[in-house]
């Protein structure tokens, strides 16, 4: 695990941080972000291993029924957003929390901007006052936004850092599930875009329906594939 490389000054605050969403033509994307405290290499060890071997990795690469099992193994239910959480797993208590940019972001600041200020703000909202012990994971190359404020903390940007870390597995996890059932319920009320099987992603019928129906509320106005097809 990538993590017992890069971390070795205890104790540590480790926030770790993943985005799903950001190539569909609609809804947010979503910002899964996991917090823990940790006091010795020895208890990141313990940690990061059993969070393997109960299944976390890359979302992706999991299904909506393994991914609903994980979650509910370590009693860590799809929240609200922005709704703060924990669990106790191996002595250690895990915080939680899904953080939403939605559309009307994404169009006025571009996916990138979106993604990356998402991200900072759920760092934000889990940290603890000290930041002077805090590194923050970050899936992607990426690191966060900052403009002309100093960084608070150490961030490490990690190249598949969902499949790397099981930390930031575990945040893919939390994303995905808040998204996929998010665009679940654009389904019902619009059914004619199929969100319960695309979840806003470019498939064919997808692309065809916004051709005969036209973008609704919850499309990125902003996207190719949609933009020629809004209506002024």
């Amino acid at each position: 695990m990538i993590e017992l490389k890069l971390l070795s000054d205890f104790p540590q605050e480790i926030i770790a941080l993943d985005e799903v969403g950001r190539s569909p033509l609609s809804g947010p994307v979503v910002i899964g972000a996991v917090r823990v405290m940790i006091h010795s290499p020895e208890e990141l060890g313990l940690l990061v291993r059993s969070l393997r071997r109960n299944g976390v990795k890359d979302s992706k690469m999991l299904t909506h029924e393994h991914r609903e099992e994980i979650l509910q193994k370590f009693k860590a239910p799809v929240l609200n957003y922005r709704e703060k959480r924990s669990f106790v797993w191996k002595g250690l208590e895990v915080q939680y929390v899904t953080w939403e940019m939605d559309h009307s972001v994404i169009d006025s600041e571009n996916i990138f901007q979106a993604s990356m200020r998402g991200m900072k703000e759920a760092a934000e909202f889990l940290a603890g006052e000290d930041k002077t012990r805090t590194t923050v994971l970050i899936d992607g190359q990426s690191k966060l936004r900052w403009k002309e404020e100093p960084h608070p903390w150490k961030e490490i940007p990690i190249v598949k850092g969902d499949a790397k870390s099981p930390l930031i597995g575990l945040a893919s996890i939390l994303a995905k599930e808040k998204r996929d059932a998010f665009m679940r319920e654009m389904h019902l009320l619009y059914p004619q875009y199929g969100f319960d099987s695309n979840f806003g992603y470019p498939t064919p019928f997808h692309r065809k329906a916004i051709e005969e129906h036209g973008p609704c509320t919850i499309h990125r106005k902003s996207f190719g594939k949609v933009k020629e097809f809004v209506v002024e």
